[in-house]
């Protein structure tokens, strides 16, 4: 096991409140938690509340890839922290976002992934998670 971690920044050009709120509804998740140049929704089901579950199945020609997690933090338009489990992390992966309004109808979103098994692995997270944020990107802006 690894303490290593990955930061990814972007700033998306809609409210702090439409960014966070795209991350805990099931429909808008759908559309944008998906692998890089995959344009297939993703199969959905959450309970935003802390403590609740989550569980996200990735759609790729060749197999379907589960993702699962327990929500740890859930400050409305600030913050989501939940556990991350997927084929490729770790046991006690988290994964915490951080949404800060920069200007009007301009939102930072801060995403912070923690314990990888090792480099590769957080290299490849970095690409998902960068894809994912792009995608929703693209659907919110």
């Amino acid at each position: 096991m690894s303490e290593l971690e990955l930061t990814i920044n972007r700033t998306i050009s809609a409210s702090r409140e439409k960014v966070f709120n795209a991350w805990i509804n099931p429909a808008a998740m759908a559309k944008f938690m998906r692998p890089p140049t995959i344009d297939t929704e993703s199969r959905v089901k959450n309970d935003p509340v802390k403590g609740g579950k989550f569980e996200i199945i990735m759609i790729t020609p060749d197999r379907e890839v589960p993702h699962y997690g327990t929500y740890l933090e859930i400050d409305p338009h600030a913050r989501l922290s939940f556990t991350w489990s997927s084929p490729h992390s770790i046991d006690d992966s988290v994964v915490t976002i951080d949404f800060v309004e920069v200007d009007p109808g301009k939102t930072n979103v801060t995403l912070r992934h923690v314990k990888f098994r090792d480099e590769s692995s957080r290299d490849g997270h970095k690409g998902g998670w960068t894809a994912i944020i792009s995608n929703l990107e693209d659907i919110i802006a």
